[in-house]
């Protein structure tokens, strides 16, 4: 997929394309292409690539957390260093 066709989708789908926070941010417990054991919160997923698009959105090896996590928009904030604070804060609550 091309990455103006990954900006697409992402954003078809709610997403803040280039934003990546929830790539980034929360820990996710369930494998990973390319990170079989997960990562631990604040660790950049390997499938995240040099624009902040998932290489997996849309590709059914995207674990089930990330397909189900979607953007809200008071989450979210209005740009990444919102959405990176905010989803940070979950996580350390959780």
């Amino acid at each position: 997929m091309s990455q103006a066709d990954a900006a697409t989708q992402q954003a078809s789908a709610g997403c803040r394309p280039g934003c990546g926070a929830c790539c980034i941010a929360p820990s996710i417990s369930s494998p990973i292409p390319g990170m079989p054991e997960g990562k631990p919160a604040g660790m950049r997923c390997v499938q995240l690539d040099e624009h902040n698009l998932c290489r997996l959105f849309g590709d059914s090896r995207r674990p089930a957390v990330c397909e189900k996590f979607s953007y809200d928009p008071a989450l979210c904030g209005n740009h990444r260093d919102e959405a990176l604070s905010a989803i940070i804060q979950l996580e350390q609550l959780t």
